[in-house]
């Protein structure tokens, strides 16, 4: 009986298995393949897979952004999005559990050429920026009013820290991993909210007191504190042997321009930010795909600036963790240790393109990368990892050993290759 039951299921499932398809083949009748390879000798988990509009433009005819889905060689629909507002990764975002060392899997993309049917999935991203309503400005402070949900804010003259105008004082976008924020007054540093659960939590961090995410809740807490420094991975520049946070600008304004299922990003604009007797403009876009802990962070600078920099506040008997890299492994730097704001384990990094133009320095405050700008671009990874969040790194071996991994897998990034429209 225990056999012919053990039987029964699976062909239920096989046959539920079997009905899916049909019904997808039905809903979505055109199709093209996807073959993402990884180039490495080593597995590597919560794969992200970007396909360009161009690509698609290219090899595919017709393909509708507003109503498609992929599904692996066993039917299995995998998790997608399509960028429409990013501006570095536009496109179809999808991310893999896994894939083996060397490993090609071969996925299917269906589609409809017209109208609209998107898919429900496991929210494993968030992206938002929640600010006051209802209330007034008295001097630099906002008074009364209940915080709104809102997807582009131009921060106000008033504004600065302290100003109980912007909850936790800035955009926030997480993982399933790790939750991040920056303060968007004139400390312009990011944090870190480490996470106690996999659940998405920003929604209600700040609302039951304006810092009650100092101290740890049920689903984590605000685990670093930034003070005067760069935090972790804030845009600066090394002025008279200190890095210059974007203080001092003309005008900001911050965008979210994805927050989906399995990708979200946040584009801000600084305008006029001043080093010394000089001016810049920046456009920085923040974004963090499922199942990771490291933000990208990829930034266009107008006006040539002598350099920019990023890095991590500078904690007493914490030593940096650098390595330059090469042509198979990102650069890092990095520091690990009881250096939460709760006395916890937690690792801090930054990773960066091998150069040959980027020295590590330090000032008073912050552990510094300088990074090269090229055509007015550059770009670097941060992260965070606590030793409370579910499955998290203990130890600085386990930490060194996940930067390790990292900086291989930064370097060598999965391909991506489809084929042409079929039936």
């Amino acid at each position: 009986m225990k056999k012919r039951n053990v039987w029964y299921s699976l062909v239920v499932v096989l046959l539920s298995t079997y009905t899916f398809g049909q019904d997808l083949q039905k809903a979505y009748p055109e199709s093209f393949t996807v073959k993402v390879i990884n180039p490495l000798n080593t597995a590597r988990e919560d794969v992200v897979v970007h396909i360009a509009p161009a690509q698609l433009e290219k090899q595919v005819k017709g393909f509708n952004p507003k109503a498609f889905v992929i599904v692996d060689k066993q039917g299995k629909e995998i998790a997608a999005q399509y960028n429409f507002q990013d501006r570095e990764q536009p496109g179809i975002i999808a991310v893999l559990d896994k894939l083996n060392s060397g490993e090609t899997r071969e996925l299917t993309v269906r589609y409809t050429k017209t109208g609209e049917a998107k898919r429900t999935y496991t929210k494993r991203t968030q992206a938002e920026l929640s600010r006051k309503t209802g209330g007034k400005w008295v001097n630099r402070e906002y008074i009364g009013g209940t915080f709104e949900n809102v997807e582009y804010l131009r921060v106000p003259p008033e504004h600065k820290d302290h100003s109980w105008f912007i909850r936790y004082e800035g955009p926030g976008w997480e993982s399933d991993r790790v939750g991040y924020r920056f303060y968007l007054d004139q400390r312009n540093a990011a944090d870190v909210f480490g996470k106690t659960t996999t659940d998405m939590v920003l929604q209600g961090v700040g609302v039951d007191g304006f810092d009650s995410y100092h101290k740890l809740q049920p689903w984590g807490m605000d685990v670093l504190k930034a003070g005067k420094s760069l935090g972790l991975g804030s845009i600066a520049a090394l002025h008279g042997g200190s890095a210059v946070r974007v203080e001092k600008t003309d005008s900001v304004n911050s965008r979210i321009t994805e927050n989906g299922d399995v990708y979200s990003s946040i584009l801000t604009n600084y305008y006029g930010w001043k080093v010394g007797d000089k001016a810049y403009t920046v456009q920085s876009e923040l974004s963090i795909h499922a199942g990771t802990r490291i933000t990208r962070e990829q930034l266009t600078v107008t006006g040539n600036p002598d350099n920019l920099c990023t890095g991590i506040v500078k904690e007493k008997q914490i030593d940096a963790l650098t390595s330059k890299g090469d042509a198979t492994h990102y650069g890092y730097l990095a520091t690990y240790g009881k250096q939460s704001l709760n006395g916890d384990n937690l690792g801090l990094a930054i990773f960066f393109k091998s150069s040959a133009a980027s020295t590590f320095v330090t000032d008073e405050y912050n552990h510094l990368i300088t990074l090269p700008v090229t055509k007015g671009k550059t770009e670097y990874y941060f992260l965070a990892a606590w030793d409370k969040e579910p499955n998290g790194i203990q130890d600085e071996q386990q930490f060194k050993a996940y930067l390790d991994k990292t900086a291989r897998e930064l370097a060598a990034p999965v391909r991506v290759e489809i084929s042409k429209s079929k039936k």
